[in-house]
């Protein structure tokens, strides 16, 4: 029996949020290839700007789910600041995919992979303002892994650079018009600025921090108590979806969906650089296996490790305070994930 014949409110519109990212790809994918319809799910996508909008769309109820990045889930649910809802989250999206760029001004003679960075903001830097780097939002991974890549080469003091907080497609610009010197941020905004010539990249998130969780998907408290099997359905689509962007076979079809105005708008070309067997720097051309990785293994596992890590790496930044805790448990839901396991088992109806 379908999920729709069971229960008549599975018609209702399920309002998905996700930022203009390669890695939002799983969700354009089960769109675009009518994945959730397959398994009775009418999905609405709305494309928001960055992180804020989808924190404050999914507090007030304006969203039922999104792509996110994984601070936020744990933002709102341990209350760490002064907003707090109920959420869950019941996949992770994916690995990696995310790159340090700098301007292009700045010489990679001199940084080299970052190890230079130090010396040359004490004797090289001449401009008047700090060295001004940014990311997306105060409890994302970008944050933590920019901070770790500055302290690993022991650029400590907060007066040597500022970090501030831009949406992801605003970075390109903003580096071009001379307003920041660089950024941490997810593809494929990277390869914009290096495919532009107006930046470089020392070096990618896995490099950083192998093996790191990047976006999850996240459920408004709401929407899973008043919708649960809908809500299991849309982690079987997405678990689904993920396989597919996994497949090197399925890459091109991948690079042109995303290409489209309605998801990144970005160029195939910057795309192909993001998702291609290569990845150019600006610099040098890597092999990019491994840059992102969408499944595989427990990859999409919403673990108890993975939530403590991710906690862990925001301790050890000083975006959240040493005290802060909480039952990760009650936010990563590996019972739901089981649950869309399972589901995937059952054929898909039509």
């Amino acid at each position: 029996m379908s999920l729709s014949s069971r229960h008549p409110s599975s018609k209702n519109q399920i309002r998905l949020g996700f930022v203009p990212l390669t890695d939002c790809a799983p969700i354009a994918v089960a769109q675009e290839m009518g994945i959730f319809k397959r398994r009775g799910l009418d999905v609405e996508l709305s494309r928001e700007l960055g992180w804020a909008s989808v924190r404050d769309k999914l507090t007030y109820g304006h969203l039922d789910a999104a792509q996110s990045i994984a601070g936020i889930a744990l933002a709102l649910g341990l209350g760490i600041n002064e907003m707090r809802c109920e959420v869950a989250v019941p996949m992770i999206l994916n690995l990696h995919g995310n790159a340090i760029t700098l301007s292009s001004e700045v010489s990679h003679k001199e940084i080299g992979r970052g190890e230079g960075l130090k010396s040359f903001l004490a004797h090289k830097w001449k401009k008047e303002r700090p060295f001004t780097l940014a990311v997306t939002h105060r409890y994302s991974s970008h944050h933590t892994l920019l901070k770790s890549w500055l302290a690993r080469h022991g650029v400590l003091a907060p007066e040597q650079v500022e970090i501030i907080f831009l949406p992801p497609p605003l970075m390109p610009r903003s580096l071009a018009a001379g307003h920041i010197d660089g950024y941490c941020v997810g593809e494929p905004w990277n390869s914009e600025s290096i495919i532009s010539g107006a930046g470089w990249c020392p070096v990618t998130s896995s490099e950083i921090s192998r093996g790191h969780p990047e976006k999850v998907l996240i459920l408004s408290g709401t929407f899973l108590a008043d919708r649960r099997e809908e809500s299991i359905a849309l982690v079987a689509s997405l678990l689904e979806a993920c396989q597919l962007c996994e497949s090197l076979d399925f890459r091109e079809e991948l690079i042109s969906i995303l290409a489209q105005k309605a998801y990144t708008a970005a160029s195939e070309e910057v795309l192909r650089n993001s998702l291609g067997p290569v990845f150019n720097t600006g610099v040098e051309s890597v092999n990019a296996n491994g840059f992102h990785i969408f499944h595989g293994d427990s990859t999409n596992r919403p673990s108890m490790e993975k939530a403590s890590r991710i906690l862990s790496e925001l301790r050890n930044a000083g975006v959240i305070p040493e005290g802060t805790c909480g039952a990760l448990s009650r936010i990563f839901r590996e019972d739901l994930y089981h649950a869309a396991e399972q589901l995937l088992q059952e054929p898909a109806f039509f």
